[in-house]
Order: structure tokens, then C-alpha cells, then sequence
């Protein structure tokens, strides 16, 4: 469990979370969406102990960034390392023993080849390889299909249901509505930095007829387009 209680974050002047109270059970699959600064990413962020903030989150475990797997929009992979030797390097962090990383190379990655030089899915898929490798408890998945193949798309979506079988905790972000519906258990709403709505599978459809009121309105007709 993560247990997140008054939650705010500033940067400046800025309130960019306002007030959030919510909690992630195992075994379940949560959709964090909202438009452009929302504040989706800080509040992922915050959760891995990357910013400082007012309110509390807790969970079952001592250290929760110890148990954590983080695959953010755009992974940073260093220069002059290769993908084997990522992979291996995100395994010696948490301290996982690695026999054959060939043998993981579910998306088969060029993994003798430097990480840098991959497109955006392949550094995508590369990232998800090695958060998975280090056996994780809890995932933050940030936009994990934005670029991506069609064929890696229907590889997540059948990693995602994995990790909820194996009582993992898994947070996802996406602007792709259909691949939500298709994996999580409850969709939250983020709206200028606070928790407007929140529905459980069977209320999706009004999620996204919501969604599309607040998000285009009448803003086609505006366009006049003939």
C-alpha cells in the first residue's frame, strides 16, 4: 500500500499539487490523467522521494524508493554505455543477481549496442527491461506507450496485467485513453494540481465524456472548419 495524505507541492509561487489524498492498494492498476501541468509528473516524483513537499506518504515498506521501478516519458540513459551494461547496472542497484540478460531481452533490444543511439521506443523499452529485471514491488509507468510500436504496446499492456497478477502496485500516466481502459482498476483525475474525479472500471466511458467536456468544450466548432 501508499498511503499519500495532504499532499502540496510548490515550485516558487507556483502550487503545482494541491492538498491530494489517495492511497494505492497491491494488486491493482491506477490511471493518473489530466492535461499538460497537471502536475502528473510531480506528482510522480514526489512519490520517489525525487522532490521535497508538504503533507506525508507512507507505505508497507521501510524505504519506498528502495522498492520502486521508474519509467519516466523520456528514460536518461548515459553515454557510452551499452544496453547490456544498463541493464546490468540497474540490477546491481538492487542488488539482483543477472545469469543470462539475453534471456531478458523480451523486446530484443540491440543490447551490445550503445543505449544512446536507440530510438525513443527502443530507450522506452530498454528502461522497462531493466525496472522489471530488479523486481520491483511498486511501478510508476509515465506515458509507457507514447512512442512505442504497436507490437511493444501489446507487450506492456500484457506486462502490466503480469505485475497486477503478482500483487504489484502499478501507477500509469497516458494521454492514450484506450490503453487506461485496457489495463487499471480506478482512474484519477488531475486537474490543476488536485484530484477532481475518480471512477472505477465500470464508469469509465463517463470519465473520458467528462474528460473531452473540460478539454475541447466547443473549441472545433470555433475552428469553423469546412
Amino acid at each position: 500500500m501508499i498511503y499519500i495524505k495532504e499532499l502540496s507541492k510548490n515550485y516558487g509561487k507556483k502550487q503545482v499539487l494541491k492538498d491530494i489524498n489517495v492511497s494505492f492498494e497491491k494488486g491493482k492498476v491506477y490511471g493518473i490523467v489530466g492535461q499538460n501541468g497537471a502536475g502528473k509528473t510531480t506528482l510522480f516524483r514526489c512519490i520517489a522521494d525525487l522532490e521535497s513537499f508538504k503533507g506525508s506518504i507512507t507505505s508497507n515498506f521501510d524505504i519506498l524508493k528502495n522498492h520502486l521501478g521508474l519509467l519516466w516519458t523520456n528514460p536518461y540513459l548515459m553515454d557510452k554505455i551499452t544496453g547490456k551494461e544498463y541493464i546490468q547496472l540497474l540490477a546491481n542497484a538492487r542488488q539482483v543477481k543477472l545469469d543470462n540478460i539475453e534471456d531478458k531481452n523480451i523486446f530484443d533490444l540491440p543490447l551490445d549496442q550503445y543505449a544512446s543511439s536507440y530510438s525513443t521506443g527502443m530507450k522506452k523499452k530498454l528502461a522497462l527491461t531493466a525496472i522489471l529485471i530488479q523486481k520491483n514491488d511498486c511501478f510508476i509507468l509515465d506515458e509507457p506507450f507514447n512512442g512505442v510500436d504497436i507490437q511493444g504496446n501489446i507487450m506492456i499492456i500484457e506486462l502490466i496485467n503480469k505485475l497486477k497478477e503478482l500483487g504489484k502496485t502499478i501507477l500509469i500516466s497516458s494521454h492514450i485513453f484506450s490503453t487506461l481502459a485496457t489495463t487499471c482498476d480506478e482512474i484519477h483525475l488531475l486537474k490543476e494540481g488536485t484530484f477532481v474525479k475518480s471512477v472505477l472500471k465500470d464508469d469509465f466511458d463517463q470519465l473520458e465524456t467528462a474528460m473531452k467536456t473540460f478539454s475541447i468544450g466547443d473549441k472545433i466548432d470555433k475552428m469553423e472548419i469546412v
